[in-house]
């Protein structure tokens, strides 16, 4: 039972299809952040990543207020968050890690972060890891009875009724889903024997163009999307690239009649123009890619949106013949609003 040293696998979750039936279970919303684990040592804060690396050197305000509140020997697991005027920001969490350190200060005060911890891994300078998930919980609430904000200790219910509300109703605004785990299971390092039910969303979205899979031009690569704004502009939002091969090379023929005369007013004619223009498309290399003219519409399916975009590849679901490209617009996006957000986290400030 000893205090366990870092680094420390976090533990992982498996994808469900629904929440389960049946008693025995724990569940959480999933917060959309920085997975991180806290060690609160007597030489100081450490804050793991799930790499295994120290996050320290990015959160510089969060180690500090996590060195004041928490004492001495224990381990948390957790999510760092950055909390916006639209609720969780996760834009601002990926640029602190991408930032220079000249410019991290700035960040922490601009949009500070916070911590909210979903585990106990230690206490007293004791592994609780074997000890099952009802009473590690029991301990947590006990340690940060007497936390306050940046510091919170995330909701949790018994009752699936209540979880069901949390996935039906707070869709965005930095809750991802929820987590499922079984309430007599001890913490498994690196081991996927818990849960997240997640939101599956669904968007009609314009058809503007696309990327090449190859340089042979043998292939389409990545679908680009568009949605009109309440200006009636076309924005770029992201791309669709789950094809199999056989579409791949189908879609080159299907497309053709929407590249003739595509660059002539097409919404997008300064990209156009750029051969390696990426802007909301960004990939690893800039890859070409061929203007369409904007008269398709596509169903996809996506998890999160990052500002006015998505922030991974969507899923292709189907063509949409029966919409006119016209009607596919930002309103259809289903954000929660902070406020509903502060029904599930209380208090936030």
């Amino acid at each position: 039972m000893d205090f366990p040293a870092s680094p420390i696998n976090p533990m992982l979750a498996k994808v469900a299809p629904a929440l389960p039936e049946g008693e025995g279970f724990l569940f959480e919303p999933k917060w959309d952040g920085l997975r991180a684990l806290v060690f609160r040592t007597p030489d100081g804060v450490l804050l793991q990543g799930r790499d295994g690396q120290s996050l320290n050197r990015y959160f510089p305000e969060l180690v500090k207020v996590l060195g004041e509140q928490l004492p001495k020997g224990c381990i948390l697991d957790g999510e760092v968050v950055v909390h916006g005027a639209q609720g969780l920001d996760a834009e601002s969490l990926q640029k602190r890690i991408q930032m220079s350190e000249s410019l991290i200060g700035f960040l922490a005060r601009k949009a500070p972060s916070a911590f909210i911890a979903f585990d106990l891994l230690a206490a007293g300078g004791r592994n609780t890891m074997a000890l099952p998930l009802k009473d590690r919980r029991e301990r947590l609430e006990r340690l940060l009875a007497a936390a306050h904000p940046p510091l919170h200790l995330t909701p949790q219910t018994t009752d699936r009724a209540v979880a069901a509300d949390w996935l039906a109703r707070f869709q965005g605004a930095g809750l991802d889903g929820v987590m499922v785990k079984a309430a007599d299971a001890p913490y498994q390092p690196g081991k996927r024997t818990q849960f997240k039910v997640k939101h599956a969303h669904t968007a009609d979205c314009v058809v503007a163009g696309f990327h090449w899979h190859t340089d042979r031009q043998e292939a389409v690569g990545s679908l680009l999307l568009g949605l009109y704004d309440e200006a009636g502009v076309l924005q770029p939002v992201g791309t669709a690239s789950t094809f199999t091969v056989e579409m791949r090379r189908a879609l080159v023929a299907e497309l053709a009649p929407l590249r003739e005369n595509a660059r002539e007013n097409h919404p997008w004619r300064e990209q156009a123009a750029d051969p390696e223009a990426q802007g909301a498309w960004h990939v690893e290399k800039a890859l070409r890619w061929e203007p369409l003219r904007p008269e398709r519409v596509c169903e996809v399916r996506y998890e999160h949106l990052q500002g006015p975009a998505f922030r991974e590849a969507t899923v292709f679901k189907r063509w949409r013949s029966d919409k006119p490209a016209r009607d596919c617009g930002f309103d259809q996006l289903a954000v929660a609003t902070p406020a509903e957000l502060g029904q599930v986290l209380t208090p936030w400030r």
